[in-house]
Protein backbone atom coordinates (compact mmCIF):
# COMPACT_ATOMS: atom_id res chain seq x y z
CA UNK A 1 0.00 0.00 0.00
CA UNK A 2 1.55 3.30 -1.44
CA UNK A 3 0.92 5.95 1.15
CA UNK A 4 -2.46 4.74 2.95
CA UNK A 5 -4.89 7.57 4.10
CA UNK A 6 -8.03 5.43 5.75
CA UNK A 7 -7.43 3.27 9.16
CA UNK A 8 -10.31 1.27 8.32
CA UNK A 9 -8.58 0.09 4.71
CA UNK A 10 -5.64 -0.84 5.54
CA UNK A 11 -6.57 -2.71 8.96
CA UNK A 12 -9.10 -4.68 7.00
CA UNK A 13 -6.30 -5.16 4.59
CA UNK A 14 -4.18 -6.36 7.28
CA UNK A 15 -7.09 -8.84 8.21
CA UNK A 16 -6.96 -10.22 4.73
CA UNK A 17 -3.09 -10.11 4.41
CA UNK A 18 -3.01 -12.43 8.01
CA UNK A 19 -5.57 -14.61 6.55
CA UNK A 20 -3.71 -15.17 3.29
CA UNK A 21 -0.18 -15.41 4.69
CA UNK A 22 0.49 -12.36 2.75
CA UNK A 23 3.05 -9.68 3.96
CA UNK A 24 1.90 -6.06 4.35
CA UNK A 25 4.49 -3.33 2.79
CA UNK A 26 3.57 -0.14 4.14
CA UNK A 27 4.68 2.84 1.74
CA UNK A 28 4.90 6.15 4.32
CA UNK A 29 4.54 8.91 4.52
CA UNK A 30 0.65 7.07 5.80
CA UNK A 31 -2.04 9.11 6.52
CA UNK A 32 -2.87 8.03 10.28
CA UNK A 33 -0.95 6.43 13.18
CA UNK A 34 -0.40 2.80 12.98
CA UNK A 35 -0.89 2.66 16.56
CA UNK A 36 -4.55 4.24 14.95
CA UNK A 37 -8.06 3.26 16.97
CA UNK A 38 -9.98 2.40 14.06
CA UNK A 39 -6.50 0.79 12.25
CA UNK A 40 -6.85 -2.01 15.21
CA UNK A 41 -10.02 -2.01 15.17
CA UNK A 42 -10.44 -2.98 11.42
CA UNK A 43 -7.79 -6.05 11.81
CA UNK A 44 -9.63 -6.95 15.14
CA UNK A 45 -7.62 -9.07 17.15
CA UNK A 46 -5.88 -10.68 14.37
CA UNK A 47 -3.29 -8.47 14.53
CA UNK A 48 -0.28 -10.40 15.36
CA UNK A 49 -0.99 -13.13 12.82
CA UNK A 50 0.09 -9.98 10.14
CA UNK A 51 3.83 -9.51 8.92
CA UNK A 52 4.23 -5.71 8.27
CA UNK A 53 6.95 -4.21 6.27
CA UNK A 54 7.38 -0.04 5.99
CA UNK A 55 9.53 1.63 3.89
CA UNK A 56 10.27 5.48 4.08
CA UNK A 57 9.48 5.99 0.70
CA UNK A 58 8.12 4.42 -2.64
CA UNK A 59 11.48 4.91 -4.53
CA UNK A 60 12.73 2.49 -2.02
CA UNK A 61 10.15 0.22 -1.69
CA UNK A 62 10.69 -0.12 -5.73
CA UNK A 63 14.86 -0.16 -5.26
CA UNK A 64 14.44 -3.21 -3.21
CA UNK A 65 11.83 -5.32 -5.34
CA UNK A 66 13.07 -7.28 -8.41
CA UNK A 67 11.04 -5.67 -11.41
CA UNK A 68 9.42 -8.52 -12.54
CA UNK A 69 7.86 -9.32 -9.35
CA UNK A 70 5.61 -5.96 -9.40
CA UNK A 71 2.18 -6.01 -10.71
CA UNK A 72 0.55 -2.05 -10.03
CA UNK A 73 -3.07 -1.56 -10.00
CA UNK A 74 -5.15 1.83 -11.08
CA UNK A 75 -8.31 3.16 -12.68
CA UNK A 76 -5.52 4.65 -15.57
CA UNK A 77 -4.87 1.88 -17.63
CA UNK A 78 -7.51 -0.55 -19.56
CA UNK A 79 -5.54 -3.70 -19.04
CA UNK A 80 -7.70 -6.04 -16.61
CA UNK A 81 -6.04 -7.72 -13.62
CA UNK A 82 -7.26 -11.14 -15.10
CA UNK A 83 -4.67 -10.47 -17.36
CA UNK A 84 -1.79 -10.53 -14.83
CA UNK A 85 -0.22 -13.70 -14.54
CA UNK A 86 0.61 -13.97 -10.95
CA UNK A 87 3.14 -16.03 -9.11
CA UNK A 88 4.60 -16.13 -5.88
CA UNK A 89 6.86 -13.23 -4.57
CA UNK A 90 4.88 -10.90 -6.63
CA UNK A 91 3.90 -7.47 -5.23
CA UNK A 92 0.33 -6.33 -5.38
CA UNK A 93 1.16 -2.32 -5.47
CA UNK A 94 -2.63 -0.08 -5.16
CA UNK A 95 -2.19 3.46 -4.55
CA UNK A 96 -3.59 6.17 -1.88
CA UNK A 97 -7.20 5.73 -1.66
CA UNK A 98 -7.94 9.88 -2.41
CA UNK A 99 -5.27 9.91 -5.96
CA UNK A 100 -4.23 6.34 -6.39
CA UNK A 101 -0.44 5.88 -7.81
CA UNK A 102 1.78 8.71 -8.61
CA UNK A 103 1.51 9.41 -12.72
CA UNK A 104 5.30 9.43 -13.07
CA UNK A 105 5.13 5.65 -11.58
CA UNK A 106 2.05 4.47 -13.96
CA UNK A 107 3.79 5.68 -16.72
CA UNK A 108 7.48 4.53 -15.86
CA UNK A 109 5.73 1.02 -15.16
CA UNK A 110 3.14 0.83 -17.62
CA UNK A 111 3.44 -2.46 -19.04
CA UNK A 112 3.13 -3.79 -15.33
CA UNK A 113 -0.03 -1.63 -14.57
CA UNK A 114 -3.76 -3.30 -14.65
CA UNK A 115 -7.17 -2.37 -13.30
CA UNK A 116 -10.07 -3.74 -12.12
CA UNK A 117 -13.04 -3.28 -14.84
CA UNK A 118 -16.17 -0.97 -14.01
CA UNK A 119 -19.44 -1.77 -15.45
CA UNK A 120 -20.81 1.13 -14.64
CA UNK A 121 -18.68 4.32 -16.33
CA UNK A 122 -20.56 6.72 -13.36
CA UNK A 123 -18.55 4.26 -10.64
CA UNK A 124 -14.46 5.56 -10.54
CA UNK A 125 -13.13 2.32 -8.50
CA UNK A 126 -13.66 0.03 -5.58
CA UNK A 127 -12.81 0.24 -1.98
CA UNK A 128 -9.16 0.01 -1.79
CA UNK A 129 -9.67 -2.94 0.72
CA UNK A 130 -12.22 -5.12 -1.75
CA UNK A 131 -9.99 -4.16 -4.80
CA UNK A 132 -6.73 -5.71 -2.90
CA UNK A 133 -8.99 -8.73 -1.74
CA UNK A 134 -10.35 -9.22 -5.31
CA UNK A 135 -6.95 -9.17 -6.85
CA UNK A 136 -5.06 -10.79 -3.41
CA UNK A 137 -7.51 -13.77 -4.24
CA UNK A 138 -7.14 -13.85 -7.81
CA UNK A 139 -3.30 -14.52 -7.42
CA UNK A 140 -3.71 -17.43 -4.78
CA UNK A 141 -6.11 -18.84 -7.19
CA UNK A 142 -3.85 -18.72 -9.98
CA UNK A 143 -1.03 -20.44 -7.89
CA UNK A 144 -3.19 -23.34 -6.77
CA UNK A 145 -3.54 -23.96 -10.85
Amino acid sequence: MVEPEIPPNTGSIARLCGATNAILHLVHPLGFSITDRQLKRAGLDYWRFVTIRQWHSLEEFLGAQPEHQLKFFTTKVARPYTEAVYRPGDFLIFGKETKGLPESIITLYEELCYTLPMANPNIRSLNLAMATGIVLYEALRQQQG
